[in-house]
């Protein structure tokens, strides 16, 4: 009988994930943001939460089975209820916050566990994109790109003013095409720089907004964290062992606390770019009317239909008034001659203040945590 050579099997296509970290507090929200429903849980600009639109997004890239969310006990409930078709299991609690770089790297071994290997799209929950439909192709792109191993891969928002509070990424020639999409090699990460040298950022057009959105293999993440942080790499590697166990509940009470609290911008993305050969660190350009929201201020930005209009969440009358945001869904705001203000009511709280110290407002949360009125946090 001739005997036929068995054909070798296909590699395994590896999932495509998403990781939502989901457990900030949006203090700059108050008085809606508050511990269990931070900006995250509130539909700040559209009519569902932030949460939710981030995942709609996606959608049909990322199906609901492969997203993943990283919060905290606090709010782990409520952003399971928002994440409808997402598996319960997938929202990862920290008992304590540890940082991105923890994050990620809590997710990254629940991914190693669930699937072996698999690519991460690791997003923040509560940005604005106006055009879903490009941001998903770039998003594709950048999986793509990330599917090499050693692969680190960010999108850029292109600068649109010389901005102190976001860090900026440096790239330099372009490093491959992924689906007709320009990618460029990243020289460098910068955090916020003083004006004058934001200023020099966008003129030279060589730099682009960090605006937290990566791509790569768990494995290449992993291997990253070895490399840049051994002793939380293997702290995370002892946790990993415990997944799908009934020790995985009081391991990750025990071990996550060791894990060293900074940013994934610090501890990975930094320093990768100094070495020579892997990882490769690439940025996409991603103008796609992107913004963090990250004040009232902002949110009148995106909401008034020309400059000097009055944004109202309910009813209103403005007399000689121009440029506010009133957030007073119940209760009819009535305004005469006031100007580039911010109003926002709760049942048990008002946060009046001009729009330029919007960002201010995280200032109260400090002055609340201080008195411990724990009531209004």
């Amino acid at each position: 009988m001739k005997e036929f050579a068995k054909k070798p099997e296909k590699p395994r296509a590896l999932p495509a994930c998403a990781v939502l970290l989901a457990g900030g507090r949006g203090t700059r929200f108050w008085p809606r943001s508050r511990m269990r429903t931070p900006k995250q849980l509130l539909n700040i600009v559209g009519r569902e939460t932030m949460l939710r639109e981030t995942m709609a997004r996606l959608a049909p890239l990322v199906q609901p089975r492969d997203i993943w969310a990283v919060t905290n006990v606090e709010q782990a409930a409520a952003v399971r209820r928002e994440l409808r078709g997402v598996p319960a299991s997938h929202v990862l609690a920290e008992p304590v916050g540890r940082n991105t770089a923890a994050a990620i790297g809590l997710a990254a071994v629940h991914l190693a566990h669930e699937h072996g290997d698999a690519l991460m799209a690791v997003l923040p929950s509560d940005a604005y994109i106006r055009d879903a439909a490009k941001y998903r192709g770039l998003v594709r792109a950048a999986l793509d790109l990330a599917r090499a191993e050693g692969n680190l891969v960010v999108l850029g928002i292109p600068p649109s003013r010389p901005e102190t509070g976001y860090g900026y990424v440096e790239r330099a020639g372009t490093s491959g095409p992924p689906r007709g999409v320009a990618a460029y090699a990243v020289l460098r990460f910068t955090e916020k720089p003083a004006l004058p040298l934001a200023r020099k950022y966008v003129a030279s057009g060589k730099y682009l907004w960090n605006a937290g959105m990566f791509f790569w293999r768990a494995s290449t993440f992993l291997d990253n964290l070895r490399r840049f942080l051994p002793e939380t790499h293997d702290a995370l590697l002892e946790l990993g062992k415990t997944i799908g166990t009934r020790r995985y509940a009081s391991a990750l009470r025990r071990i996550y606390p060791r894990l060293e609290n900074i940013s994934v911008d610090y501890a990975v993305m930094e320093p990768a770019t100094r070495i020579v050969g892997k990882p490769r660190v690439s940025v996409i350009p991603a103008k796609v009317g992107w913004s963090d929201i990250g004040s009232w201020a902002a949110v009148y930005e995106l909401l008034a239909v020309k400059p000097g209009a009055n944004v109202s969440a309910g009813p209103s009358f403005a007399l000689d008034a121009v440029g506010n945001y009133f957030w007073s869904p119940k209760k009819l705001v009535a305004a005469i001659g006031v100007r580039d203000l911010v109003l926002v009511e709760t049942d048990d709280a008002l946060l009046l203040c001009s729009r330029e110290r919007s960002q201010d407002v995280g200032k109260i949360v400090k002055w609340l945590e201080s008195q411990k009125l724990s009531n209004l946090l």
